[in-house]
């Protein structure tokens, strides 16, 4: 049976659905870099830190933060990560604003160049006139993304390469999470 592989995001229409800020180390100052955690690659463990909240709501079991859109876990969503995909993430423990449980930054350790630009419904590269001449060439904007699935190979949890935004997981990892009752994330199969 082939593989299937899903984009995993947040579901902005879970009611009454929390929103985080960016993560700040625990003396209140910014992170150095916040797109760090959504390289695709490992990353030193930055230290204890924790996450305002932009707008108060429900805790859910998947969400992310503000610049960056690093994606952050609850106990048991870390739990189904660290027992299937332990050497695709890293979990690093964060303090959420106003929780007492344990949370966890989520980083994909991988990345796979997968994105299968012929089947994809849009894709749109950095040209010259863009004004960006360090990124011309790369994507811009990728909509309806898809996977060339034969190039991933022992990989379940992972960036593609190119398109940061995207974290994908394969099946049996959704089908985990899903059987744990996870709130707050969404599968688009890619």
């Amino acid at each position: 049976m082939e593989r299937r592989f899903f984009d995993l995001c947040i579901d902005v229409y879970v009611p009454g659905r929390w929103y985080f800020k960016t993560p700040i180390h625990l003396d209140g100052q910014p992170l150095d870099n916040p797109w760090v955690f959504t390289r695709g690659t490992p990353v030193p463990d930055p230290g204890p830190l924790r996450i305002p909240l932009s707008r108060p709501g429900n805790p859910l079991d998947f969400t992310s933060t503000g610049v960056g859109v690093t994606p952050v876990l609850s106990t048991r969503a870390a739990e189904v990560f660290r027992a299937l995909a332990p050497n695709d993430v890293q979990l690093f423990p964060v303090q959420v604003e106003g929780q007492n449980e344990p949370y966890f930054l989520l980083v994909a350790a991988r990345t796979v160049r997968c994105i299968d630009e012929v089947a994809t419904e849009e894709v749109q590269f950095w040209r010259p006139e863009d004004g960006q001449p360090e990124k011309v060439g790369e994507y811009r904007d990728i909509g309806g993304l898809r996977i060339d699935k034969g190039k991933v190979v022992d990989e379940r949890v992972f960036r593609p390469w190119g398109w940061r935004p995207a974290l994908i997981v394969d099946g049996e990892l959704k089908d985990a999470l899903e059987q744990t009752g996870i709130v707050g994330g969404k599968f688009i199969e890619v």
